[in-house]
């Protein structure tokens, strides 16, 4: 293996790995504000005790997420010199405004969150709860602004081979950044509510807590089944933007080889690059034309429209994306199922035990719908500005790269079963007690 596709590894193991932290925080942030907004205005002391113990896992899981993001900065400098040569001008600032804008307010009240309980009055713990969700929502919103800009840059000119900033709102704001972003956060209140209902079903399969169970299902389910639904929406809208500024990526989602009027909806098959066609394609005819342009016999453009060498890799996007997508509707499905029992006021064992089985799920999406998104982009690391292969650095031996990835690798295990160890623990001592610093 060369250094280019060592090093793309390498930030694909990292980010992939520090990709569990963020979504859980946004959803956990959403929850404890909801808790503690039902703690101010009603002060029933079961609000409380949930709070503090969604606030442990909150500090655990922003710890790990902390550990795990800050070698993703690093790599720019050391892995992708030329990348930060050609685009950091712009790239650059959206990262910094993170960590002083948003990283920096986050931690700061986390920090009343977990040890200023007894301290503070509760009207200041609240706007402390707000924070930390402002904050992590604020936090995410410039990361989404740099990745955006990566997929559809907008707002700067080329000046000796290096992009310039021209207009900050246009770059901030591009052509994907609004739809990309409320995509992402859904998904992430999605995650952390499905965390909060696998915890709580636990307690009621086992006859644990059970008052402060039913009270955690309940919220978090409220959360968790409107977010699902309206995800499909939102997940629609971005993939039209996709079809409009990302043609060739959407073709490979799809694995259009072909321009077509009446384009189908694939739902099955296997890619096949070399012979640019699909093996055992099952798709809805014209409902892709329908779906991006409420045109049934709308023309979708093919990888055929494209230069070869600007194609994205096909097979992985195209599973990626449709795995993304199965999941989504299976949560549908929970949310559905859940307002129906909820409904006739019934308790069903089958569907506590799916609740808690289907934990790992959002978090399956979330990687996979980012693959697709990144993958999909390839060749480029910023579309139709520097290829990939022209973005990493030329002094990092192949064999530094390797090294540095056995590194990671050993290193984020042991961060997986030291996190899993002591969420096991906050979940096994269950939501009783004060919060008394973690």
């Amino acid at each position: 293996m060369d250094a280019t596709l060592l090093s793309r590894i390498q930030f694909g193991v990292a980010a992939g790995f520090h990709f569990l932290f963020p979504p859980t925080t946004l959803g956990l942030s959403l929850n404890i504000l909801i808790l503690e907004t039902l703690y101010l205005k009603r002060g029933d002391e079961i609000y409380r005790k949930l709070s503090d113990f969604l606030i442990k896992i909150l500090a655990l899981v922003f710890v790990l997420g902390t550990a795990t993001g800050i070698t993703l900065e690093f790599s720019f400098g050391t892995n992708w010199a030329n990348y930060s040569r050609v685009v950091g001008d712009i790239f650059g600032a959206p990262l910094a405004a993170e960590g002083v804008f948003a990283f920096f307010l986050e931690s700061m009240f986390l920090g009343v969150l977990v040890f200023g309980r007894k301290r503070v009055s509760k009207k200041l713990f609240w706007w402390s709860s707000f924070f930390v969700f402002f904050g992590s929502h604020l936090s995410g919103l410039w990361i989404i602004i740099a990745n955006s800009w990566m997929q559809t840059p907008a707002g700067y000119k080329m000046e000796g081979g290096v992009a310039k900033l021209t207009n900050f709102f246009q770059a901030a704001v591009n052509h994907s950044t609004v739809e990309r972003y409320l995509h992402t956060i859904a998904g992430g209140w999605i995650t952390g509510s499905m965390l909060i209902l696998a915890i709580a079903s636990y307690y009621l399969l086992k006859k644990i807590h059970l008052e402060e169970a039913k009270v955690l299902l309940q919220k978090a389910f409220t959360v968790f089944a409107i977010v699902a639904v309206l995800q499909l929406f939102l997940g629609h809208f971005h993939s039209v933007e996709v079809a409009k500024y990302q043609p060739e990526k959407m073709a490979a989602f799809e694995a259009l080889w072909q321009t077509q009027e009446g384009a189908p909806l694939a739902l099955f098959g296997i890619p096949d690059t070399s012979q640019q066609k699909t093996h055992l394609y099952i798709g809805i005819p014209k409902l892709l034309s329908w779906l991006i342009y409420f045109d049934p016999n709308a023309k979708v453009k093919g990888l055929n429209e494209f230069p070869r060498d600007e194609w994205p890799y096909v097979t992985g996007p195209f599973i990626s994306y449709h795995l993304m997508i199965i999941f989504g509707l299976w949560f549908i499905v929970l949310a559905l199922w859940g307002w129906f029992l909820g409904r006739r006021k019934t308790e069903n064992k089958l569907f506590l035990k799916l609740l808690l089985w289907s934990v790992p799920l959002p978090y399956l999406a979330n990687t996979f719908g980012w693959m697709a998104a990144e993958i999909g982009r390839q060749p480029w690391a910023v579309y139709k500005i520097i290829k990939t292969k022209d973005a990493a650095s030329v002094v990092v031996p192949a064999g530094q790269v390797a090294f540095t990835l056995l590194v990671f690798v050993v290193i984020y295990t042991l961060f997986f079963f030291v996190g899993l160890h002591f969420l096991k623990k906050i979940v096994q001592k269950g939501p009783a007690g004060e919060l008394t610093g973690y």
